[in-house]
């Protein structure tokens, strides 16, 4: 059974990770970031950058079910 401390770590995880997906996203269609860079207007990573994120979402999901798992466990039933 996963601990409250470790499904944070799961959802902060995931959070972190759907921003660099977004980021990702946004810098190959030359939304942000310098010109010089390998990823401005790169149409193959707005699929990685929404690849990524979508990963990140999983895994915010994940670690929003192992808290409201720990959640319902702590309940006593007498």
């Amino acid at each position: 059974m996963a601990s409250k401390r470790s499904a944070k770590i799961v959802l902060i995880s995931g959070m972190i990770i759907v921003a660099f997906g977004l980021l990702f996203t946004a810098q190959s269609k030359s939304e942000i970031g310098p010109q010089s860079s390998f990823m401005y207007n790169n149409p193959q990573w707005t699929v990685n950058g929404i690849a990524v994120a979508a990963f990140g979402f999983v895994a915010v999901a994940t670690g929003f079910v192992l808290m409201l798992y720990q959640r319902s466990s702590r309940k006593v039933v007498p």
